[in-house]
């Protein structure tokens, strides 16, 4: 919540921004990190989630890995202090180049998602004289139950490899001599509320491991992948996720072998409640069924409504007065750009300011530059507390 000193600082900014409280970023890392080191896991943190390096310099600070999707993200990784023996590199369409970035950095694992990829990796990594560890990130048939856009583990995904190509792979890891096999990677989808699908998870992992044992293979890590949820209705009254819970399930149904090392993937539920999009009431517009309050703000700033009709809290932090029914609007020139409709606010006139929260996830690290709009800018808690 933002406090009246606070306030006054924001509305004296040029609007639209990006407000990042770092306490609660502070709070959510050291529930993170107490919880997690309970059962000894790794907790690598999902660049793509967000990228600003005032936030990923204090993620680090925590002991967290990284989890990358891509060259610059390890790029960015590695610039900001991040161990190349934490850094995990997922992702369907590795380039030559990111391979390449990924071998010189030395990292501690590719998740592979296709032979194809495995292949490629083996002939460059053997060119520069190195051996790759990877893991095999493995569609396990698994429904996340979230928005079908987010869903990455169910058999129609273009991600990870299916069962019926393990007997394949492990005769090719027999040829291969350039890539070492030391962990089985899955990851199931984003913005999971439901704990009991991470049950399911580990249940499909034990039936996994179940197959490669029959094999004679055991890997020395299990990289779960991540997921995990946020309140996006009640960001006040669930700041922190239920990382406690969250630990416990894979802790009491993942069956691992002996000296097997667990990893995370955490994105969203690390950082997706510490950050606000702040922008400014441009117009109030007459509408046929409730006005528009047309924002400063759109979806270059803040993608997810128009991509997929994700929800994020709106509130106004100017007015006080008796709610009316808005239909919350950016001024980008797409009908999409719409934050939601007929959303409840107190009186709304220009100028007001307004804060959709929520938005530490997938927020400044989505902007765009559509309309040769100016990229947002960032604020961050501790240097207001210092003014």
């Amino acid at each position: 919540m933002i406090n009246s000193s606070t306030y006054r600082y924001l509305a004296s900014q040029e609007t639209p921004f990006y407000y990042y409280d770092l306490d609660l970023l502070e709070a959510s890392l050291t529930s993170i990190k107490t919880e997690a080191a309970q059962y000894n896991y790794h907790v690598h943190y999902a660049i793509k989630a967000n990228a600003n390096p005032r936030i990923l310099s204090m993620i680090q600070s925590y002991g967290l890995g990284a989890d990358c999707v891509s060259g610059n993200e390890i790029k960015r990784s590695v610039e900001n202090a991040f161990p190349a023996n934490k850094i995990v590199y997922a992702g369907v369409g590795k380039s030559d180049k990111e391979i390449e970035i990924a071998l010189d950095a030395n990292i501690f694992c590719f998740n592979c998602e296709s032979i194809p990829e495995i292949e490629v990796i083996n002939e460059i990594a053997k060119s520069k004289n190195k051996i790759a560890n990877i893991a095999l990130r493995i569609n396990p048939n698994v429904n996340a139950n979230t928005h079908h856009y987010i869903t990455t583990g169910i058999s129609e995904n273009k991600f990870g490899i299916n069962p019926w190509e393990f007997e394949q792979i492990l005769g090719l890891l027999g040829e291969f001599q350039n890539v070492k096999l030391i962990g089985l990677h899955f990851h199931i989808g984003s913005q999971i509320v439901d704990l009991s699908v991470f049950k399911s998870l580990c249940l499909r992992i034990n039936e996994i491991q179940d197959w490669f044992l029959n094999h004679q293979i055991i890997v020395d890590h299990i990289n779960v992948g991540g997921g995990f949820g946020i309140n996006y209705h009640q960001p006040d009254e669930e700041p922190i996720p239920d990382f406690k819970n969250y630990f416990a399930i894979f802790d009491e149904f993942l069956n691992l072998k002996a000296h097997q090392e667990v990893h995370f993937e955490l994105g969203r539920s690390v950082v997706g409640q510490c950050g606000s999009l702040i922008s400014r009431v441009l117009y109030v517009k007459n509408g046929i069924n409730t006005n528009f309050a047309i924002l400063d703000a759109g979806m270059t700033e803040l993608m997810r409504p128009a991509l997929y009709q994700a929800f994020h809290k709106i509130e106004n932090l100017s007015s006080k007065e008796a709610p009316e029914n808005y239909d919350v609007v950016g001024p980008i020139c797409e009908s999409s750009d719409c934050f939601g409709k007929a959303v409840s606010l107190p009186k709304t006139q220009r100028n007001d300011l307004i804060a959709i929260r929520s938005t530490g996830a997938y927020g400044e690290v989505m902007a765009s530059e559509y309309n040769l709009r100016q990229v947002a800018k960032s604020f961050f808690s501790h240097d207001i507390q210092k003014q």
